[in-house]
């Protein structure tokens, strides 16, 4: 059976009030003359309760930190979400959404790093989350690949010329391959999240086999939730029964699923680089401005 769940004000009652209550009416009672004490031991531990249960933005945008690895959940052959401790259970990241950070290891005596979009957000207190795609040719994804629990990586941000805020436009047009659907999905979780957020998303998400779609489950319980968001899945080896897109992602795929060229509208991409260069041709035949080599947010068409 469930119990039903206070609120604020019971757990200050329960949590400060009755206990302070309880140490000062018993100095009265035994050693009135301790009282003073009493009220100032209340103080402080009132002071800490408080200082301890606060929430804290972790993120130093200048300065590296480092985080510790305490948890590793595989997703697909050469897949696997990390999650990192932040220093206190209810400490956040503070990543402003479309906002990314920068991953640094020593790697065989050099500093290597890249930039990451946590799959995690502010809602979640006391970790982040990064889903990172291990290729055999990448230093520091094959790395975090072999990492053991406890070992750190070292993280400072955030950085992106992405701001989302609401009613940025009418609609977001998405373009993602493997794991550049975190930065994604991370704009689609705060818009859906939001009541007051009518954004429409359209988003077409690219990868080589059905076992490689990323938080697949998710992504289609919030289409059926939402009428704002629509999602198309594109295999290049689909199963013999597959019903979505087949092959790379085309100007007709684009076309169909993607809101058309308008000045309310924009482009977001993000995935493999060759994937990234045929997206930016296939855009601009199909009308839309041309996506500069670092995207700015007043980009119709934006790379993360």
């Amino acid at each position: 059976m469930d119990l039903p769940k206070g609120n604020g004000l019971d757990t200050v009652r329960d949590g400060i009030v009755i206990p302070a209550g309880l140490v000062i009416v018993g100095t009265l009672i035994t050693k009135p003359e301790w009282l003073p004490y009493s009220v100032i031991a209340v103080l402080v531990l009132t002071f800490f309760k408080f200082y301890r249960g606060r929430t804290r933005k972790v993120l130093k945008k200048d300065m590296y930190q480092e985080f510790e690895l305490v948890e590793k959940t595989p997703m697909s052959d050469n897949t696997a979400l990390y999650r990192f401790a932040l220093p206190g259970k209810n400490d956040i990241l503070g990543l402003p959404i479309g906002q990314h950070i920068t991953v640094a290891c020593n790697i065989e005596g050099k500093e290597v790093a890249r930039s990451y979009t946590p799959s995690s957000s502010d809602d979640d207190k006391g970790f982040f989350d990064l889903i990172v795609k291990s290729y055999p040719q990448g230093i520091l994804s094959r790395y975090l690949g072999q990492m053991q629990l406890h070992q750190t990586i070292k993280v400072k941000g955030p950085k992106g010329k992405m701001h989302y805020r609401p009613g940025l436009v009418r609609a977001f047009g998405m373009i993602a391959g493997g794991t550049g659907i975190t930065p994604c999905l991370q704009i689609i979780r705060a818009i859906l999240k939001n009541p007051e957020d009518k954004t429409k998303i359209s988003l077409i998400y690219a990868n080589v086999t059905e076992g490689d779609i990323i938080l697949r489950d998710e992504l289609d319980a919030l289409a059926k939730q939402y009428d704002n968001f629509k999602v198309y899945h594109v295999l290049n080896n689909p199963p013999k029964d597959w019903e979505g897109g087949e092959g790379f992602v085309t100007t007709d795929i684009i076309k169909l699923h993607c809101p058309a060229p308008a000045d309310d509208i924009k482009i977001l991409m993000c995935g493999p680089p060759p994937m990234m260069q045929a997206m930016k041709r296939a855009t601009e035949l199909l009308g839309y401005e041309k996506a500069r080599a670092v995207s700015k947010l007043d980009d119709q068409v934006f790379c993360f």
